[in-house]
């Protein structure tokens, strides 16, 4: 997290030093943009339970990198609604431990849309071409094509269901104006993503009864003005 947070700020001090070389969004200007978004989760989840017994074993949620788009409309100059799609995100979910059920150190994989809707503030005026901003906004997460690993399935683990998941979320980001069209924008953003899972162990039940994603999403994008 530091050393994103790090290169994010070294590349806004770099473009900040910059002359300005187009005016920056206005009031009724459509933007959309399209790049590279990583949803890194900074996930906490409870123990396994299996058949009423607590395994002691909790969960590890993996990265992935898709791609991200976003529509924003300028009601201000100075302020924006957003709303942050992308491809869907598929993402290993591991053991805490080592190979606890002897079928690997992988329990399965699930996938979710993350659909974001933000209000952000552009601290500068419409002369510069740096427009850092923040945002906050809500999340609502779609969870879907949840599937244990061949190995757990063979063990007896079966029907694999995690909720959707509503939530909270902010943001940091910055648009630099190549001309009066396009820009180059770079943002990091938290959501707040919490759910449960359930599933079957042979003819009796298992669950995870707190799974906290809570993702940090970084996006590298190009936009274009309408």
């Amino acid at each position: 997290m530091r050393k994103h947070f790090l290169s994010a700020s070294a590349l806004c001090l770099t473009l900040a030093a910059l002359s300005p070389l187009a005016s920056a969004h206005q009031q009724g200007d459509w933007i959309v943009r399209g790049g590279l978004t990583t949803v890194a989760p900074d996930e906490s989840t409870s123990n396994i339970v299996a058949g009423g017994t607590d395994l002691g074993v909790a969960l590890n949620i993996g990265n992935d990198t898709q791609l991200g788009l976003n529509v924003a409309y300028f009601v201000t100059d100075n302020i924006n609604v957003e709303l942050l799609a992308a491809t869907p995100f598929k993402h290993d979910v591991t053991f805490s431990v080592a190979d606890p059920l002897n079928t690997g150190n992988k329990l399965g994989e699930v996938t979710h849309l993350p659909p974001t809707l933000t209000v952000n503030y552009y601290f500068n005026d419409t002369s510069s071409a740096f427009q850092p901003y923040v945002g906050a906004g809500i999340n609502y997460t779609f969870i879907f094509d949840e599937e244990f690993t061949s190995a757990n399935e063979t063990a007896g683990l079966s029907d694999l269901s995690l909720d959707n998941s509503f939530g909270l979320s902010a943001q940091l980001g910055m648009d630099y104006q190549i001309d009066t069209k396009w820009h180059i924008n770079a943002s990091i953003r938290f959501i707040d993503i919490d759910t449960e899972a359930k599933f079957n162990v042979g003819d009796a039940t298992g669950k995870v009864d707190d799974i906290e994603i809570d993702p940090w999403v970084y996006t590298l994008s190009v936009g274009y003005t309408f």
